[in-house]
């Protein structure tokens, strides 16, 4: 089951072209970051992997679109979907990685195992948000869309209300913390509280639609 719900992840072209696009977006923000500096493997990490999250949660979101139409179980589309974003991660600490072998700046790898980490937790939790959304949002294109205006459109509003409480109710200054690898008692509590309500919380909330759809159907 795992295998087939792999495979439907990235099983039309659209999907493909969606994954290849944000591994390309890594790639040219290596390249970018690396031709106007000589930068550490952590300020390599930063572009690379949070610009391939923007795209990531697209294949999240669209395979668990899946699940809502054709009745598929919750569980192996959640698994495969991670085990995509994992790689994507893996992708962009090896691109990080080959930058840094050009560059020239003390401490270049510097916490790299660490950051590298980051990068594979920041693509798994950002698919998740697009697993979640795509369980409770019919409409794809909206659901996919969503993954980025919810997490940072939040974001920003809590900039302007109160912004003591954005790192706590928000991806963005955890995945900036998980990237710089440099992570306090204090950052991992707020990552923990992120993962419960982005990842948790919206993948419960659409498995329990999912449950109530199935039953409404039989």
């Amino acid at each position: 089951m795992f295998v087939a719900a792999l495979r439907r992840t990235v099983g039309t072209a659209p999907r493909r072209w969606i994954l290849g696009a944000a591994l390309l977006l890594g790639v040219l923000a290596a390249v970018a970051v690396s031709v106007f500096g000589s930068p550490t493997f952590a300020a390599l990490s930063d572009p690379v992997q949070s610009l391939m999250s923007v795209v990531v949660p697209f294949t999240g979101a669209l395979a668990a679109g899946d699940v809502l139409r054709s009745r598929l179980p919750v569980r192996p589309t959640l698994l495969a979907a991670s085990a995509l974003a994992a790689g994507v991660g893996l992708f962009g600490a090896a691109v990080c990685a080959v930058a840094a072998t050009t560059s020239s700046a003390s401490f270049v790898w510097h916490d790299a195992g660490l950051v590298a980490a980051g990068g594979v937790l920041v693509q798994v939790v950002a698919q998740l948000v697009g697993t979640g959304l795509g369980l409770l949002i019919r409409h794809r294109p909206t659901a996919c869309l969503a993954s980025i205006v919810l997490p940072l459109g939040l974001w920003f509003v809590l900039g302007l209300v109160y912004p003591p409480v954005q790192a706590w109710l928000t991806p963005y200054p955890s995945v900036r913390n998980l990237l710089s690898g440099s992570m306090s008692a204090l950052a991992w509590a707020q990552w923990g509280v992120v993962v419960v309500l982005w990842v948790v919380g919206l993948n419960a909330a659409g498995t329990a639609r999912v449950r109530r759809v199935s039953a409404v159907r039989a």
